[in-house]
């Protein structure tokens, strides 16, 4: 229940963004002229994207980030506004409002749904950032040699082999029987040995080994049970292995509940953990100090609790500094 409350705060949230874009994206032609109307775009966009990432829909996260990048070309460029560009804008809008619109539907929104809008609007952002860039090239007038200067930042991200993703998902279905199997020393030192090779499979890049290097400290704490694990680490892998076979290593990162769980010290018991005395009041705190609450590893757990003693303003504070400790 209290979770469904962080839920309904964060469709809350997302539909007055979502009026924010439509009204911007309406008159763009306008609101180009005006830095902080542009600028109060990309916060929306951000906003809904941090909010997506803490609660795992990964379909708005990914719209919203495209956005996101698309908003932050107009801040830091001057653009032409053209009916091309804002048809392009408004059909991706279309698809961030239907994301949302099925989130607070009665079925409310399935991965695979998700998944499937995504896919169905990657060649119309693809197109946007293109023509964004054309733009921004015919923009800068003499100065031919930006885009170029821009350019090395593309090779520089290593690429993994071309049956990465075969390789990956094979190993991850070995770890997927370990977690379904007992708890032993045995099976935790076997799902650290996987760990060590999904890191050789991405042959030394960076943001891969950093995930994976997380998950194995997660893994090789004991106080960490296997049903809190399996969810967390088998998702983030495969996601992670997915954006990088597309090319989009420096988007993988680990999310806040699997840091979490990679911090948690042993001697800690993994069902719980004592949060410390936070800067947000909870609403009846004592008149000289912050509440203190536990709050459990388990993500649906900790939703819980934090629903139990914090508003919604204090919710949606909370769900922003998490994200922006997960960057």
């Amino acid at each position: 229940m209290e979770s469904g409350k962080i839920l309904g705060f964060f469709i809350e949230e997302a539909k007055e963004h979502l009026e924010t874009l439509e009204k911007g994206l309406m008159d763009l032609q306008s609101v180009i002229a005006d830095q902080e109307r542009v600028n109060e775009m990309f916060r929306a966009a951000h906003s809904v994207k941090g909010g997506a990432a803490m609660l795992g829909f990964n379909s708005i996260q990914k719209v919203s980030h495209r956005f996101e990048d698309c908003f932050k070309i107009l801040k830091e460029h001057p653009v032409t506004i053209d009916h091309q560009l804002e048809s392009m804008f408004l059909k991706g809008y279309d698809t961030l409002k239907e994301l949302i619109d099925r989130l607070q539907g009665p079925f409310g929104l399935r991965e695979d749904e998700g998944e499937k809008l995504v896919q169905a609007a990657e060649p119309n952002f693809a197109q946007l950032q293109a023509y964004l860039d054309r733009l921004v090239g015919g923009g800068v007038g003499a100065i031919d040699e930006l885009p170029l200067q821009a350019e090395p930042a593309k090779p520089v991200a290593k690429m993994p082999p071309p049956n990465f993703s075969v390789q990956v998902t094979a190993v991850l279905k070995q770890m997927l029987l370990l977690f379904k199997g007992a708890e032993t020393p045995s099976s935790r030192q076997q799902l650290q040995t996987l760990c060590q090779r999904l890191a050789q499979l991405g042959g030394g890049i960076g943001t891969w080994t950093m995930l994976v290097k997380t998950v194995h400290r997660a893994i090789a704490n004991p106080k960490n049970p296997y049903s809190t694990l399996a969810p967390i680490a088998i998702k983030e892998l495969k996601q992670s292995s997915d954006l990088l076979q597309a090319g989009k290593g420096n988007a993988i990162a680990p999310s806040a509940s699997l840091r979490l769980l990679a911090a948690s010290p042993e001697s800690t018991p993994a069902p719980t953990t004592s949060v410390a005395k936070t800067p947000v009041q909870a609403p009846t705190p004592s008149p000289s100090s912050p509440k203190e609450i536990t709050v459990p590893l388990e993500p649906r757990g900790a939703a819980k609790a934090l629903a139990q003693v914090f508003n919604k303003e204090q919710l949606l504070m909370l769900a922003k500094l998490l994200h922006q400790a997960s960057r």
